[in-house]
């Protein structure tokens, strides 16, 4: 119970990470501030936390509006009196094609939900975090650790999540608050599983041989689940860290090492 008694608010909540995060949350303890577009994924994921006997508050929320995102914060408060702990889960798939090639208005959108949503949410919290002497925990991506052709918007993005996060680390240490980064590699969820099972039909071959040969470019020779994910924000989240901040911690099975 590495939350008890905290209040965790994760934005961009849907059937994967987001899901995973608020769950596990309320697993180490937590009651948990729900928040995304679609209000029946987010009921859902309530469902799943006040059957582990915890709460949840369901704010259905489009963190690029200013007035949401603010809604966000107040409906916080209002549900459970604190915040503890911001993470910021919400993501805007920039698009996948070479920066030599790419629609910079795209490039500019995929940076107002990735990076600049995060930082305006985050400031809005800072109040109530820094009562709580809580933390941020913003999601990043293995996207860090390589330059692959066409990710290239994708990595600009991700790196000014980073330094986002390790600039608030500095400029609001010293309110107590924490901000670290996790940064996933692959996800085995239902996104990559259908995936999988298309690459699978492409090839002649199944679901189950695309994943072991995916699996062998990590160390570990296995995807990552959500929830394996979803534990090193509660790490971060917890009394556990309390003396860290600013760090990025790759949950990768060691695809990559940094």
């Amino acid at each position: 119970m590495l939350l008890q008694d905290k209040v965790v608010v994760v934005s961009g909540v849907g059937p994967g990470l987001g899901r995973a995060i608020a769950v596990q949350c309320a697993r180490a303890g937590a009651d948990v501030v729900l928040a995304s577009r679609t209000e029946s994924r987010l009921t859902e994921v309530a469902e799943e936390i006040t059957a582990l006997g915890r709460r949840a508050a369901v704010v259905p929320t489009d963190i690029d509006d200013e007035a949401a995102a603010v809604n966000l914060v107040e409906s916080a408060h209002s549900a459970f009196g604190k915040v503890d702990t911001l993470v910021n889960n919400a993501f805007a798939i920039p698009p996948i094609v070479d920066l030599a090639d790419v629609d910079l208005d795209q490039v500019r959108a995929g940076f107002e939900t990735n990076v600049l949503a995060a930082l305006r949410l985050t400031r809005l919290f800072v109040p109530a975090l820094t009562e709580t002497k809580g933390s941020v925990v913003m999601i990043n991506s293995a996207v860090l650790r390589h330059s692959r052709r066409t990710f290239g918007p994708y990595k600009m993005a991700k790196a000014s999540l980073l330094a986002l996060a390790q600039s608030l680390a500095t400029e609001l240490g010293p309110k107590g608050i924490r901000v670290n980064s996790v940064a996933p590699g692959y996800i085995w969820a239902d996104n990559l599983k259908w995936y999988f099972n298309y690459l699978a039909k492409q090839r002649g071959t199944t679901p189950e041989e695309v994943y072991t040969e995916t699996a062998k470019t990590t160390d570990l020779r296995k995807l990552p689940e959500p929830d394996e994910i979803a534990d090193a924000v509660v790490f971060f989240a917890s009394a556990m860290a309390r003396a860290i901040t600013g760090a990025c911690l790759d949950v990768n099975a060691g695809e990559y090492h940094h």
